[in-house]
């Protein structure tokens, strides 16, 4: 069965439409995210084949079921829909552990019942792309710096899902966007870190409610969160052709 994995720009479409009743519903993010990775066997009339070799996870299923309602999720049900975001590797163990200790004043306790808010899943996929470069202290540090108490969203300099839909964003712009010239750039890593700095700063009028000093803070908080997911492709990168030179030797 092929595994249904979305971008950190799906997931973010998936938290919003969970979190706004304006946005496109959990069932339509999903339909166009499929069907954006099946065009061609669409093209082809194997739709229906195509959709029954995929498998559906049931957190998917989920968050379909929730449309225009309040939606709570578990730790287990965080990191499963942590694990269809393309290169994460959610645990239970470790997310318990960032709950109860490492990201505590972060995210606070359980708000609906004993599960956790769209949010406070948000800021924890946030904590799982910051940690690929900074230890818990750093993303305690950097983080404070936007989400304040966790038990009201309303004072935080912005939105938890919209920080995340914004370097998600970015990062997926990066992977579309066209390579430049060496001949026209510094070096390549130089070139990347400018284009991210520029994509970012396109972003920042999403953010209405922060001054001018505030979005300076959410500049460098975005363009940290968009190279920290960068490292972790190319760590994934690095994984996929150490594994495939172990696998290969002597073939």
């Amino acid at each position: 069965m092929e595994a249904f994995k979305l971008s950190r720009k799906n997931m973010a479409d998936l938290l919003l439409s969970l979190n706004s009743p304006t946005e496109p519903s959990p069932l339509t993010v999903l339909q166009e995210t499929w069907s954006s990775s099946h065009e061609d066997k669409i093209k082809n009339g194997k739709t229906l084949n195509a959709f029954l070799s995929t498998e559906m996870p049931a957190i998917f299923e989920k968050c379909i079921k929730a449309e225009n309602e309040e939606i709570g999720f578990s730790i287990n049900e965080i990191v499963s829909l942590g694990n269809q975001i393309e290169f994460t590797n959610f645990s239970p163990s470790a997310v318990q552990n960032w709950v109860k200790r490492e990201v505590k004043e972060l995210i606070g306790t359980p708000q609906i019942g004993r599960k956790y808010t769209v949010d406070q899943a948000a800021i924890l996929f946030i904590v799982e792309d910051l940690k690929a470069a900074l230890d818990f202290e750093s993303i305690r540090n950097v983080l404070a710096l936007i989400f304040n108490n966790p038990e009201d969203r309303t004072d935080d300099m912005v939105n938890p899902v919209d920080l995340y839909s914004a370097y998600a964003s970015v990062f997926d712009k990066i992977h579309r966007h066209s390579a430049p010239s060496l001949q026209e750039a510094s070096s390549l890593n130089g070139c990347v870190a400018a284009l991210i700095k520029e994509e970012c700063q396109t972003f920042l009028p999403v953010f209405k409610g922060a001054d001018q000093e505030n979005l300076h803070i959410v500049l460098n908080v975005l363009i940290s969160s968009t190279l920290t997911v960068q490292a972790a492709y190319y760590q994934l990168l690095a994984r996929k052709y150490a594994g495939a030179a172990l696998f290969l030797k002597g073939m």
